[in-house]
C-alpha cells in the first residue's frame, strides 16, 4: 500500500483529503490548492497575522508560529483563501503542536521505538525528488510496545520527511508494506491515532 500526501511549503499537518483506495492496494492523498495573484496573497498573509496577534496573542511565534508568513499561506490555500477559515485552522493546528510538544521531538526521544526499524525515512529522494516514508507493518507489536511511543515516531518521521522536501516540491512518498503482516500487528488504536492526526486541523 503506497500513499501520496503533498504537503506544500513543508507543513506537516495535514488538511482535507481526498482518498481513493484500489485493488492494487494502492492509495493517494493529494490536495488541490487554488492559485491567486502574489499581491493579494501577500495582502491576506499580513491580514491572517494581524488577526492572530491580536485574537490569539498567546500562541507562539517562530517557525509553525502565529507569526510563520510559509505557514499562514499554506493554510490560506487549503481554505481557498478564506482569512475566517485559515484563522480557524491554523489557531488549531499550532494548539495542537503545543500539546503534543512537537518541537521537542528527536532522534535521541524515538530512538528505542525507532530501532524496530518499523517505520524510517529514506536516505535519498525518490525518481521525482520525494522523500520517502516507509513502513513496515510486519514489525509493529502494540501488545509488546508502549502505544504513545509509537505516536512521538509517527509525527517525528513525518516531520522528518517534510523536512527533506526539495524547494519547490510539495510531495512526500509513503510505503506501507504489508508483506507478512498478521493479527498481531493489527492496532485499531493507533489507526485511530493516525486517522485523528490527518484530520487534526479541519
Amino acid at each position: 500500500m503506497a500513499y501520496r500526501l503533498c504537503q506544500n511549503l513543508r507543513h506537516p499537518l495535514v488538511p482535507p483529503l481526498k482518498f481513493s483506495m484500489k485493488a492494487t492496494r494502492t492509495s493517494k492523498l493529494f490536495v488541490q490548492n487554488c492559485m491567486l495573484d502574489p499581491r493579494e496573497s501577500r495582502k491576506l498573509v499580513l491580514e491572517v497575522k494581524e488577526k492572530l496577534q491580536k485574537e490569539y496573542h498567546s500562541l507562539p511565534v517562530g517557525k509553525n508560529g502565529r507569526d510563520d508568513e510559509d505557514m499562514i499561506l499554506w493554510f490560506l490555500k487549503d481554505r481557498k483563501f478564506s482569512v475566517e477559515d485559515a484563522v480557524a485552522k491554523l489557531t488549531k493546528a499550532i494548539k495542537w503542536r503545543q500539546e503534543f510538544k512537537v518541537s521537542e521531538l528527536s532522534e535521541e526521544l524515538v530512538k528505542n521505538v525507532a530501532q524496530t526499524g518499523k517505520a524510517y525515512v529514506h536516505d535519498f529522494l525518490d525518481v521525482n525528488d520525494r522523500p520517502v516514508l516507509i513502513v513496515e507493518a510486519s514489525k509493529h507489536f502494540p501488545a509488546m510496545q508502549d502505544p504513545a511511543e509509537d505516536e512521538k515516531l509517527c509525527v517525528f518521521m513525518i516531520e522528518k520527511a517534510l523536512q527533506k522536501l526539495p524547494t519547490g516540491k510539495e510531495d512526500i512518498l509513503g510505503i506501507f508494506d504489508l508483506r507478512g503482516f498478521g493479527t498481531d500487528n493489527a492496532d485499531l488504536k493507533f489507526l485511530t491515532f493516525l486517522l485523528a492526526l490527518c484530520h487534526q486541523i479541519n
